[in-house]
Parts: structure tokens; sequence; C-alpha cells
């Protein structure tokens, strides 16, 4: 049986993993992106395609029977219906990369905050939810809900030292790069059409933690901000494993960390 290629919808950050580990198993790989020359300059010119969510002109540029990866938000509403239409989806398969954001916890003040899984109650209010639930219900995307995602030049340690967050009691969840990448394909291979999945590393962490650690094996220390008195979330994430497979690699966020400032360290030294 012929296998189907493959269209990233929206290739940043988390494409430039995916596309590699991608190319492994797709025959053929491409990326989309609305400045594909600027955007996509690393990849050869017949990888790239022109795709727009606004511009109806270039939605004919993404191939019929490709499988879709959709990585950007998916908003306005309107649009991810004109082209879903326009596209004929569903693909052979679509995954859509969510957010944990989606779910609806803002009137909790319970604290620690209860676990949330995929059953929990998202904010229909939301454009980008209203996207995401149409494509699921209406065309069988495998949406992912997914925690912050972090790695190779998107280090938490730097959200700290630039001031982005600080100490406080908030939770948070995260997601190492290389692991969202193999999940989005296990979901692509194996997901059931129409389901959820909530993507983090499995451990949810307050700032406080995680700052006071950071300035003790790291000696970072953390700007002057004032604290935030939300109590966030804690992602329960047990079906990428028990219903994909995946076995997360980047669960001990401390050896991540250690990793990555390693890596700062010698790119900043020079050959």
């Amino acid at each position: 049986m012929k296998q189907h290629d493959l269209v990233i919808l929206g290739s940043g950050y988390t494409g430039r993993f995916l596309f590699p580990l991608a190319a492994q198993r797709y025959p053929s790989v491409f990326a989309a992106s609305r400045e594909p020359e600027r955007r996509l300059a690393h990849l050869p010119a017949d990888r790239r395609l022109h795709f727009d969510l606004m511009r109806r002109d270039t939605w004919p540029n993404i191939p019929a029977s490709a499988d879709l990866l959709w990585c950007f938000p998916a908003q306005p509403p309107e649009s991810v219906q004109a082209v879903a239409a326009a596209i004929k989806a569903p693909a052979r398969r679509l995954v859509v990369l969510g957010s944990t954001s989606a779910y609806d916890v803002d009137n909790s003040s319970a604290y620690p905050p209860p676990w949330i899984d995929e059953t929990a109650p998202v904010d229909p209010c939301k454009p980008r939810v209203q996207g995401e639930e149409f494509l699921r219900r209406e065309c069988g995307a495998i949406v992912l809900r997914v925690a912050g995602i972090y790695g190779p030049g998107r280090n938490p340690l730097d959200w700290i030292r630039l001031g982005r967050v600080g100490p406080s009691g908030k939770y948070v969840n995260l997601i190492h790069v290389e692991d969202l990448a193999s999940i989005c394909l296990a979901a692509l291979a194996q997901g059931k059409p129409g389901e959820i999945y909530n993507v983090s590393d499995g451990v949810p962490r307050t700032w406080d933690e995680i700052c006071k650690t950071a300035q003790e094996r790291w000696n970072v220390t953390p700007a002057a901000g004032s604290r935030t008195d939300l109590p966030g979330k804690r992602i329960v994430a047990c079906k990428v494993g028990t219903h994909l497979g995946v076995a997360i690699r980047h669960s001990d966020l401390y050896a991540a960390l250690e990793f990555l400032e390693r890596s700062n360290a010698t790119s900043a030294e020079g050959p």
C-alpha cells in the first residue's frame, strides 16, 4: 500500500525538530509557511510550500492526499472552516497542535489546583478552541493539547534570567520539543480520529521550585518582578504513553536544563 506524504502547516520552532524526524518515516515531507522563502530557507526549495490561512489563493498548494500536521493556532474559526472545506479535510490523517490554555479553570481558586485530564471542560469562547473543536468534531482531527514547549534555543533558565517568569506558587507544565516531535508522529501513526491527548512531561512544577533549583545549581538569579497569585494547572498526560506508546525521554527537567546550559556554554566558547 502506498504511503502518503506529510505536510507540516506552520513550520516554526516545533517544525524544525519535526521535519528531520518525519523524513525518516514518510516518503516526502513538506513544510508550509506564510513566508516560505524567509522562514524555511533552511529547507530545500522543493520541500517548501506557501500557505496562509488568510489567503485563499494559497490553499490549493496543499496536496490533497497528504497527512497534515497543523502547528499554528486554529483561528479565526471562520477561516479554519473555510480552509478545511477547500482542502477537503479530513485528509488521510490530521493532527492539530492545540494548547493546555484551552481548559476552562479561570474561576478555580483551589490550591494546589485540581488535576486536569482530557475530559476537563474547555473555554468555548476562545477562538482557538472553536477552531480546534471544529476540526476535531467535523474533520476527525486528533488534537494535542500541548504544555509549554522548551528545548534548544528556548531555555526556561533564560526566561528566569530575563524576568519573563519569577518565583511564585503557580504550577507550570512543560514538554521538551524533541518529545513533542515524537508524540506528533505517534499521533499521526496511531492516534484515534477525534481524540484529545494532553502533552506534557507529566510532572507539574511550581515556579518557586524551578527558580530555587535554578539559583542553587546554575546561579541563575531571578530578575525582580511581582509574584502571581494564579494557581496554574496540573496536567495529566498519561494517554500519550498508554494510547500512543510514547515514553517521555526528557521527564527530568533539570537534567534537560543542564544539557541546555552546557550546550550554550560550548556554543559561546566557539571552535
